[in-house]
């Protein structure tokens, strides 16, 4: 049946044809009282979307629609709901929901819920599986969908929801600010906007590469200071320099962390928000003590934060380096290998919902 009962995506079948992509209908859960169904017009891809359908982060619930970078207009809106109405411009990002009464939840840390459900690969307490914003609508609640301000194109804001809210976060929590040296690592999806956003919140910002044909780039973005890791002996000029070091590249595996963690002011912390498919390099615990630093990772943000995110956004001007692409098998293909291939510079956007799905309403 199709809508409300069913939505329809571009999904995945096999994790080892990863590249495959079959437009088939799926079920939406029963609608709640603080439910939004959205009309999704455009959708970011993520590193996670690759990692989840390629298998590199274990098994996939298939067949699998993916995307939680989704924005689109409300055609629905539950009893209870009261911050969206029919026809608001609406995003949902990597969370859908949680149970919003355990102690994380009232702290407003319910992207730590132990209850938390995925946007996609994921289960609604009923037993409907979650599925992404490769699709014509998806379902969520009230507490993870958001206005977008009118200042912010839909294209420019979409990848901010899991992206940008990955990096924004644990910015803020870290203490990025005036004052501050923020070296960004790496510059991909979630790199280029760890930049942008450090300098919008008025840290003096490195940026750690080994692409030094992304120089220009990065100061075009509003980047200090660019280093080029491949250079011999890079850290030694700047032992003790950092407050902390936002790493966004997912291949750590391959790093000396010991020289990266040199560069860290004493108590500074390695904070990893880049996950990829392979274990961190074994340390010992003498790697920590030249200048007391810590190591640690975080799961994209809250709702405040989301929402100081894209206020921040709306008010500086913050524009996402983004290529556009036609949603379809082809043009879904052709993202996620590039993805995989890290030749997008610096997110891919899948637009034209309405020409592969209709007009939804």
């Amino acid at each position: 049946m199709p809508y409300p009962e069913t939505a329809e995506g571009f999904m995945i079948h096999d994790t080892k044809k990863w590249t495959e992509f079959k437009k088939d209908e799926f079920p939406l859960k029963p609608f709640g009282d603080r439910d939004i169904d959205i009309a999704i017009d455009c959708c970011g891809v993520c590193a996670s979307d690759v990692h989840t359908i390629n298998g590199g982060w274990g098994e996939a619930p298939v067949p699998i629609c993916v995307g939680h970078e989704v924005i689109g207009k409300a055609i629905k809106v539950g009893k209870d709901v009261k911050t969206i109405k029919v026809g608001d411009r609406v995003g949902v990002g990597a969370q859908i929901g949680a149970d919003l009464t355990c102690n994380q939840c009232k702290a407003d840390q319910e992207n730590y819920c132990p209850n938390m459900v995925d946007t996609y690969g994921s289960n609604w307490p009923d037993g409907t599986k979650t599925q992404g914003g490769y699709s014509s609508h998806i379902r969520s609640h009230e507490y993870f969908t958001f206005k977008i301000p009118d200042a912010l194109e839909s294209e420019n804001a979409a990848p901010m929801l899991c992206a940008g809210l990955t990096v924004y976060s644990p910015l803020v929590r870290l203490g990025c600010g005036p004052g501050k040296k923020v070296a960004i690592s790496g510059v991909g999806g979630l790199g280029h906007y760890a930049v942008l956003f450090a300098k919008a919140l008025g840290a003096e910002v490195y940026v750690l590469s080994h692409s030094a044909d992304k120089e220009k780039a990065v100061r075009e973005m509003g980047a200090d200071h660019f280093i080029n890791i491949n250079e011999k002996d890079w850290h030694k000029p700047y032992n003790f320099t950092f407050d902390f070091i936002l790493n966004t590249a997912d291949a750590v595996h391959k790093f000396n962390l010991p020289n990266y963690f040199s560069t860290l002011k004493v108590n500074g912390t390695f904070h990893c928000v880049g996950f990829g498919d392979h274990p961190l390099p074994t340390l010992n615990a003498q790697d920590f003590a030249p200048n007391g630093n810590y190591l640690g990772a975080s799961h994209i943000g809250n709702r405040p934060e989301m929402l100081a995110m894209l206020d921040l956004a709306a008010k500086q001007n913050i524009k996402s380096w983004i290529e556009k692409v036609p949603i379809s098998e082809a043009g879904i293909a052709k993202a996620v290998q590039g993805v995989s291939d890290n030749k997008v510079r610096f997110r891919y956007v899948l637009t034209d919902f309405d020409k592969a799905f209709g007009k939804r309403s």
